[in-house]
């Protein structure tokens, strides 16, 4: 079985005898015509044929000469008016000569035979049934009138004489239409040869299916590790690794169902290489619809494949270990800091005795460093226990102003050295919440710093608090440096800082992304505004806020309120 490219050998084969079947018929026409007025006069000048029988046997004439018109227009209209030209003239032929006993009972036959030339490869069928419909036609037309006149006097030359011609035209009419047939066929077979030739030139291997995998029809070469002849004698099926049978059947069907798929599978005799098939469905008229699949190597994007897979787990397991490594080591950090900065705060306040006062300087940039280095650290920590999957949040029932007032009081101090105002717009009534008080303290927290840090003195920094339905917003709002555009898609990943390298040197690029941590794992959200020298607002929109329900009213709709700023 070959299947039939999208333009067919005979499509491709068809100028040329086309050219000679038209040709041929009107030189058959033509000869038709000579042949009958050289038999007619040849009749007449012996006194063979006498009366009406003369006209009928010219009548014969007109037919041939109408088949010249096909050398200027030619086609299936022309053709079947040429062949009700020939069942006209051959039934006055026989109404004239006295029906099959009378001397022109030889055409009779010619309809036949014309339509048997004018039919070529495309219309052969259906004109030579319609002259054959002509024939039975001019017969009974002379029998009828053989019956109505009376039977004609008998003339065997002239009948003999006629019917030979009339022989001799049917087989050439044979002749032509079969040589026409044998041209078309020629060309069919020789570019079918022709794509043939091409599709074994295409890389990989073509393959026709059925369902189950049997195989109809194959073209090309076949990647190194399938076996042609095995694949010819026992299916497609019996040549891949058993594990992969079931993805490639589901492929295959889902291919006979209209869908375009693709499926990777071991093949039997090479575990180690992978071939991918592209299967499409291909229609099959009169048959069972088959599959068309393009067989190639994928063994090299399987390795490059794999490749990335282990690089990607070796990556992320490296990634998990030191994420696992900073959480677990968080008292071993924190220990030793701790004494660090609680020696140092002892010699700071001299609870011991005087200090000379270098060595006082140098405690007060011991608790300092410390301090910060404890800050810092504390901030990794979370971040890597966020990242660990390994933060728990301890939530519970509280007032947010309580939480959020004891962070203000802690930057307070730092705000009023560095001459940055600040002011924070809480609400008069309660906010109770449902969150980790220690959680929003600290996004609380590092939102002013970073607002108090990046506002040079003269700014102010606002903090503003308040509950929109079941969400607690909290918005921090400076008059500070602000943020660059393209900056701000950054901002909130670890260690991601914005602005010039004096501001990148005032943090660590921890602050945000705690933030937006923490905020995620509320189930909330953080969100930045910034305008580059205009200033910043960050706002953390989270749902833990408490609505207050009061009783349902006997009469009337149940009315819930809500509490705002």
């Amino acid at each position: 079985m070959t299947p039939t490219p999208a333009h067919t050998p005979e499509d491709a084969a068809a100028p040329a005898p086309r050219l000679f079947e038209g040709q041929g018929v009107v030189a058959w026409h033509g000869g038709w015509a000579a042949a009958v007025v050289v038999t007619t006069v040849a009749a007449l000048w012996l006194d063979r044929l006498t009366g009406v029988a003369a006209f009928g046997a010219m009548a014969l004439i007109a037919p041939g000469l109408g088949g010249l018109v096909l050398l200027r227009k030619d086609g299936p209209g022309e053709r079947s008016l040429v062949l009700v030209g020939w069942t006209l003239a051959a039934l006055a032929a026989q109404v004239l000569s006295g029906g099959l006993s009378g001397p022109l009972v030889g055409f009779a036959m010619m309809p036949f035979v014309a339509g048997l030339a004018l039919g070529g490869p495309r219309h052969g069928v259906r004109l030579a049934q319609a002259g054959a419909a002509g024939s039975a036609v001019a017969a009974i037309g002379g029998q009828l009138s053989a019956w109505w006149i009376g039977p004609p006097e008998p003339r065997y030359f002239a009948a003999g004489l006629f019917a030979l011609i009339a022989a001799g035209a049917a087989v050439l009419a044979v002749r032509l239409s079969w040589r026409v047939r044998e041209r078309v066929l020629l060309g069919a077979e020789e570019d079918a040869r022709r794509v043939r030739a091409f599709l074994d030139a295409l890389p990989g291997l073509t393959l026709v299916i059925e369902r189950g995998g049997r195989l109809v029809a194959d073209y090309g070469a076949p990647p190194p590790a399938l076996d042609l002849a095995a694949l010819r004698t026992d299916g497609l099926m019996a040549s891949i690794h058993a594990p992969d049978r079931p993805a490639v059947l589901s492929a295959i069907d889902a291919a006979l169902a209209g869908d375009q798929t693709q499926v990777r599978f071991a093949p039997r005799q090479a575990l180690d290489r992978r071939i991918s098939l592209a299967l499409r469905r291909i229609g099959e008229p009169g048959g069972a619809p088959l599959v068309i699949a393009q067989a190639l190597d994928a063994t090299r994007q399987f390795a490059v494949e794999v490749g990335l897979e282990a690089a990607r787990a070796e990556a992320e397991a490296r990634d998990a270990g030191k994420t696992r490594f900073l959480a677990n080591m968080s008292h071993e950090l924190r220990t030793p800091l701790n004494a660090v900065i609680g020696f140092s705060d002892a010699m700071r306040q001299r609870l011991f005795g005087p200090l000379p006062v270098r060595y006082a300087d140098y405690a007060d940039s011991i608790h300092e460093a410390g301090g910060h280095l404890l800050e810092l650290i504390g901030d990794v920590l979370d971040v890597a226990k966020i990242e660990a999957e390994r933060y728990e949040l301890s939530r519970e029932m509280f007032d947010a102003r309580d939480a959020v007032s004891a962070a203000v009081a802690l930057v307070r101090v730092t705000a009023a050295d560095k001459g940055v105002a600040l002011s924070s717009l809480l609400p008069d009534e309660t906010l109770t919440v449902d969150a980790d008080r220690r959680a929003l303290k600290q996004m609380t927290l590092n939102l002013l710093s970073n607002a108090i840090k990046f506002t040079p003195s003269g700014g102010s920094v606002t903090l503003t608090l308040e509950t929109i339905g079941p969400y607690l917003e909290l918005v921090v709002a400076d008059t500070g440096v602000g943020i660059a555009r393209k900056d701000l898609k950054r901002l909130g990943r670890p260690f991601e800082q914005a602005g010039g390298a004096d501001q990148k040197a005032q943090g660590t690029g921890l602050g945000l992304s705690l933030v937006r941590a923490l905020a995620e794992l509320h189930g909330g959200r953080m969100s930045l505004d910034s305008t580059l020298g205009e200033g910043t607002a960050v706002t953390v929109r989270l749902p833990v806020a408490r609505v207050e329900r009061t009783a349902v009213p006997e009469v009337g709709a149940e009315i819930v309120p809500l509490t705002t700023r």
